[in-house]
This record gives C-alpha cells, sequence and structure tokens, in this order.
C-alpha cells in the first residue's frame, strides 16, 4: 500500500538495511502473545535514537502513513496489529541506560531498555526498578500499556513510578513532559496522560523512572488452601489489615498443574498463595508471623519455605511464565488473557465467579491474579481455528469483565485496551468520557496516524 512512497524510499536510502520489507520480518511485527488476529505492516524501522524516531515520524506524516510503535512483542491486548499497514517502528535497538543517580533514586533511559536489562545495570549500586510485567517487556512498552506486575501491591504500577517522558507526536516533534522533582503543580500533567495511551498519541522514546533500594533480606513461602475463597480471603485479610507485603500471587490449582508440568515444579495441587517479604531482618520476621496467623486462619495447609536465592527465583520465573503454561496445555494454543481489577473487598466473589464460569468449558483454562491489589486473570488456551470456541471464550470472558464492572472494577487492570476491549471501555467509561478522550487524540493526531484503530474506533479521516 505505501510500499512506493517517498517516506519509505528516504527511509530506505538513508538507514539501509535498517530499513526493510522483508516478509518475515514484518509477519514478526504484526501482533503481540494473545489470539487477536495479526495484521502486517508494510514495512519495519530499526531505530536507534528519538532524532531516528523523529525523522520517521515526519516523513510518514507528511504522507499520512500509518505508525505503530513496537517494543518486544509481548502485549497481550493487540496493540501491535498494523490494522492499516504502514510503519512498524521497532525500538529494541533503543537499549541504553543514559544515566542512574544513586542520590536521586532515578534513571533516564531509553524505550527498548527492558527491566531485566535495567536491573542488571543497577545492582552494583544497590537498587532495582521493581515493576515487573511480562517477561522480556520492553519499558517503553510497559509505560505505554500502564503495565502493572507482581510487585504492584507495594511498589504501585508504571503510573506511579515515571517521572517524565521524551514523546515524538504524530506531526515529527519531540516534547519532553515531566522532570526529575518528585512533585510539580506546572501545568498540564502530559506525562500521565501519555502512560497508558498504547502508542495513540505519540511514540515514548525515553523514559525517567524512580528506582529504590533493593531490600535487605527477602524471604518467599507458599501456601495452600482447601479452596480457592480460602486463599482469596486470605489475601483481602492481609491487605485489610496493613501488612506491607512485597508480593502476594493467587494460583488455583488448574494453574499449579500447569506450572508443574511447564517448570518442573512439585507444587501441591492445592489453591495456592506465593508471597514474598522484603525489608529488614526484623519487619520480614513481623511479616511473617502476621501472615502465618491469617493463613491458618483460614485453613491453610503450612507454609512451605524457598530460602535460597535459586528457589526463589525458580519459583517467581514459574510464576511469570504462568501465560505460555497454560497457553502450552494444547498444541498449537494462542493466549487469550482477560485482565479485570476489582475492589479488594469485592475480589473473592469476583474469583468464585470467575471459577464458576471455567467449570463450564472445556478449554485449558486457569485463575492466577496479583490479589494483593484486587487484579486477577482467567487464562485460556484457545484455538483460533474453532469459531466456536472462540465464541465460548468471549462469553466466559465478558462475563468475567460484566461482573467486575458491576462491582466498580476495571476491564483492565494492566494490559490496556487495544483491539481486545474496545467495546468493554465504552461501557465502563461511558460516551461522554470517551468523546474526551476522542477530542484528545483528534488535538494530537488529527489523521489518526498513530496506532489507528487501538483503544478505540476513531474512524480513518482520509
Amino acid at each position: 500500500m505505501h510500499e512506493r512512497s517517498k517516506a519509505f524510499s528516504e527511509l530506505r536510502e538513508r538507514f539501509k538495511d535498517r530499513f526493510t520489507t522483508d516478509a518475515a520480518t514484518l509477519i514478526a511485527h504484526a501482533g503481540g502473545k494473545a489470539h487477536h488476529t495479526p495484521a502486517n505492516p508494510d514495512a519495519v524501522f530499526f531505530a536507534e535514537s528519538t532524532e531516528e524516531v523523529a525523522l520517521a515520524v515526519s516523513l510518514c506524516a507528511r504522507e499520512r502513513i500509518p505508525l505503530v510503535a513496537f517494543g518486544a512483542g509481548t502485549s497481550l491486548e493487540g496493540q501491535l496489529s498494523a490494522q492499516r499497514g504502514g510503519l512498524s517502528i521497532d525500538l529494541s535497538r533503543m537499549n541504553r541506560v543514559l544515566r542512574a543517580s544513586a542520590s536521586d533514586l532515578d534513571c533516564t533511559v531509553q524505550a527498548g531498555v527492558t527491566r531485566e536489562d535495567l536491573n542488571q545495570a543497577l545492582i552494583a549500586e544497590g537498587l532495582f526498578f521493581p515493576i515487573d510485567a511480562g517477561v522480556g517487556a520492553t519499558l517503553g512498552g510497559m509505560v505505554a500499556t500502564r503495565a502493572s506486575g507482581t510487585n504492584a501491591v507495594r511498589y504501585g504500577t508504571m503510573r506511579e513510578n515515571v517521572l517524565a517522558l521524551t514523546v515524538v507526536l504524530a506531526d515529527g516533534r519531540v516534547i519532553k513532559t515531566g522532570g526529575r522533582a518528585r512533585k510539580s503543580a506546572a501545568g498540564y500533567d502530559l506525562t500521565r496522560l501519555l502512560v497508558g495511551s498504547e502508542g495513540t498519541l505519540g511514540i515514548i522514546t525515553e523514559v525517567t523512572l524512580r528506582l529504590y533500594a533493593i531490600p535487605e533480606t527477602s524471604s518467599v513461602a507458599v501456601c495452600g488452601f482447601p479452596c480457592v475463597g480460602d486463599a482469596v480471603d486470605t489475601a483481602i485479610a492481609v491487605v485489610q489489615q496493613g501488612v506491607p507485603i512485597a508480593r502476594m500471587e493467587l494460583m488455583d490449582r488448574r494453574l499449579v498443574q500447569a506450572v508443574n508440568a511447564y517448570s518442573g515444579l512439585s507444587l501441591a495441587m492445592r489453591d495456592t498463595l506465593v508471597f514474598e517479604f522484603a525489608g529488614s531482618a526484623a519487619a520480614v520476621a513481623e511479616q511473617i508471623e502476621k501472615v502465618e496467623l491469617i493463613a491458618a486462619a483460614q485453613g491453610a495447609v503450612g507454609f512451605e519455605w524457598a530460602s535460597e536465592i535459586e528457589a526463589r527465583e525458580r519459583l517467581w520465573a514459574a510464576r511469570k511464565d504462568a501465560f505460555y503454561a497454560i497457553v502450552a496445555q494444547r498444541p498449537g494454543g494462542r493466549g487469550w488473557s482477560s485482565d479485570v481489577c476489582v475492589p479488594v473487598s469485592r475480589l473473592s466473589e469476583c474469583i468464585l465467579h470467575a471459577q464458576a464460569a471455567l467449570d463450564t468449558t472445556q478449554v485449558p483454562a486457569a485463575i492466577l491474579g496479583h490479589v494483593g491489589d484486587g487484579n486477577f486473570h482467567a487464562v485460556f488456551s484457545v484455538d483460533p481455528a474453532r469459531p466456536e470456541e472462540m465464541a465460548e471464550v468471549a462469553r466466559i470472558n465478558s462475563e468475567i469483565v460484566d461482573k467486575a464492572l458491576s462491582v466498580g472494577g476495571t476491564c483492565s487492570g494492566e494490559h490496556g485496551i487495544g483491539t481486545g476491549k474496545i467495546g468493554y471501555l465504552k461501557r465502563e467509561c461511558g460516551e461522554e468520557a470517551i468523546d474526551v478522550m476522542l477530542a484528545l487524540k483528534r488535538a494530537l493526531d488529527p489523521f489518526e496516524l498513530m496506532n489507528p484503530g487501538k483503544v478505540f474506533d476513531a474512524g480513518d479521516p482520509r
């Protein structure tokens, strides 16, 4: 569609093999990790600086060529499909940590840096960045989707941990939002507007983040329960009693079975909570004592400790691979994940409702969640070639979202809207709020070049 454009010709001439229309590369940039239908871009450009991104955007803007920012390809809601073709701007080579300050507990990175790589670079300083979204996710992508993860109960989400951004707008202008001060009352909060915008308002190229000291000590425990309701009630009580726990993850017994097979673990086949306690030795001991008492009151079947570093890391790696463990239960399966978040006081009824819904299907599925902040997922391994199966899972997913919205929750705690939740966003926010979002979108991107068709359908102005 755009192969013969002047913009593409100039990018090809200037950047040689960093601009490509190779078929395999286009397919690799056509979608994320989940079940959503992929759509190839017309070309891929591997950028290495903000200036290169701005040039590519400026050239494409003149000819109204659509643009999709690409990081690691780990998104779960169709954010990366090039529904109108155009240029995929791959930021994975923008992978430098530009600066880090132990004194100010902050750093600035290019958008293609992963959390794992950042933390490896920070370890000598005794610092880390705690937000742990999908394995291998880039920090720019995590900002764009307002990602979260297992540490959110203690450290918050990307929204709370982004101080400033460098962003290329739809016409190629480069703006910087925010600064390194920990608070500001200066002007509109453009940083928070762009966090979670999923590439629809601009392309994030640099991020300034809060950092934290690595805790003095940490300990991990696995605790089984007679039923999922007891596990969730324990999690609720831990939150309501103010225990400053680092992580608290739910794995229902279906997920335990899948994780044991996929990751070579031998966890007991029970509905399970995984806890991480972090802080000073005295604080960790106090947290453990409180949580053990709370869990025992709910019928917990003991605490199994993972005290060695290798054992702790293996357990958390297995939990991070839970999505893939579920998908791997059938050959050629694709993942479909719900992503609701609800008030903690309503968490138990919502998870029990989801569990009952899963009991009605033969599709491999399990429940997991960051239950400390009310976020949980029902993950399915689906076959997109079976329309009746896809319709069944869509129905169950809709029931889970409807229940969450009915108790004041949200359709997306951390994965974003993409193409998969456009209808749910309308139900959650209402037409008036959507109109305001569309007005912002059209003000910054009047020709809908930035990741068109995502978050809401703004239409094709051409």
